[in-house]
C-alpha cells in the first residue's frame, strides 16, 4: 500500500487490538524493506520501487530526507557507525548514501544478480549475497571487492549478522542456512531442517538463536553453535520477513496470512504481523 507502520509492542491483554501507532507516508510505490537507524532510536529508513530512499522521524511520523536512486529499491542496509545508507536496486545496483549531505557518494553496478546486503560489525566490509550462490565481501569505503565465499549451491537470499558481531547467516535457494565466522569467514555450521528457498534471518539479542523462514509452514529456531532446533513456530503461510528484538527474547514475524472475507469474498486482514515470545 506504499506506507510503513509503527507500532508500540506491550505486553497487556489489549494488545491484540492495538492500532499502528504512526503510519509512514509519501512513497509512491511499494515499500520493500526498512533498517533502522543504529545510533539514533527516533530513525528509521525505507527502500521503495519509487526510486527514492526515505528517512523518517519516528516520533512524528514525518518524512526527514529523500535521496533519489536509479533503480527501484529493493534492499536497504545502515552502517554501524549511522554514517552511511546502502540501498540495493532491481537492477542489481548498490548506491551508497552519506547520512550527512543526504547524497548517494558511491554507485556500483553488478553484472549478477545482487540479494541481500549488510556491513559487518566494524563497518570495514560490506557483505552482499548473490544469485550466484556466493557472498561479496567489499572492503568499505574504497568499495573494492575483497573476497568471494562459494556458499551455496542456488542463489543466496538473504544474510544477517549476530549483534556482537560474531557470525553472520546466510539463507539459500538450496533450502539450507549456513552460519559463518565473521572474522576468518569460514563456515561454522550449516542448518537443513527446511525444506523450500530460505527468505529471512534473525538472531536472537544476545545472539545465541538464530530464527529461519522460507515457504515452510513453520520457523525455525536454532541454537548458533550447536546447531540443533530449540524451537519451531508453526505458520498458516510462507513466511518473508522473521525480526528478533533487540533488546528481549520476542520474535516479529509476517509472511502470506491473510483472515476474515467480507461479503464480496474479499479478504479484511492481510499482512499480518505476529509476535512469538509473550
Amino acid at each position: 500500500d506504499q506506507n510503513a507502520r509503527i507500532w508500540l509492542v506491550e505486553n497487556t491483554s489489549s494488545s491484540k487490538e492495538n492500532k499502528s501507532d504512526l503510519e509512514l507516508k509519501g512513497h509512491t510505490d511499494s515499500v520493500d524493506q526498512l533498517c533502522w537507524d543504529p545510533i539514533n532510536e527516533n530513525q528509521l529508513a525505507t527502500a521503495s520501487a519509487d526510486r527514492t530512499m526515505r528517512i523518517w522521524d519516528t516520533r512524528s511520523g514525518k518524512c526527514s530526507q529523500t535521496v533519489s536512486t536509479q533503480g527501484e529499491n529493493i534492499n536497504i542496509s545502515w552502517s554501524p557507525d549511522g554514517q552511511h545508507i546502502a540501498v540495493g536496486s532491481r537492477d542489481d545496483i548498490i548506491s551508497f548514501i552519506d547520512t550527512r549531505k543526504y547524497k548517494v557518494i558511491n554507485q556500483v553496478n553488478f553484472s549478477f544478480e545482487v540479494n541481500e546486503i549488510a556491513w559487518n560489525k566494524a563497518g570495514d566490509e560490506f557483505f552482499l549475497t548473490t544469485g550466484l550462490g556466493t557472498i561479496e565481501v567489499m572492503k568499505y569505503p574504497s568499495a573494492k571487492m575483497e573476497r568471494s565465499l562459494l556458499a551455496h549451491t542456488a542463489g543466496c537470499y538473504c544474510i544477517t549478522f549476530s549483534p556482537n558481531g560474531e557470525y553472520f547467516a546466510a539463507g539459500s535457494a538450496d533450502a539450507l542456512v549456513s552460519i559463518w565466522d565473521s572474522k576468518e569467514k569460514i563456515c561454522l555450521n550449516t542448518l537443513t531442517r527446511l525444506d523450500w528457498p530460505v527468505r529471512t534471518l534473525s538472531f536472537s539479542h544476545d545472539g545465541k538463536y538464530i530464527a529461519s523462514a522460507s515457504e515452510d509452514l513453520r520457523i525455525d529456531i536454532a541454537d548458533v553453535v550447536s546447531g540443533e532446533c530449540v524451537h519451531e513456530i508453526q505458520c498458516r503461510s510462507a513466511m518473508n520477513s522473521v525480526a528478533w528484538s533487540p533488546t528481549a527474547p520476542l520474535l516479529a514475524y509476517a509472511g502470506d496470512d491473510r483472515e476474515g472475507v467480507d461479503g464480496q469474498g474479499r479478504y479484511t486482514r492481510e499482512g499480518i504481523i505476529r509476535i512469538f515470545g509473550f
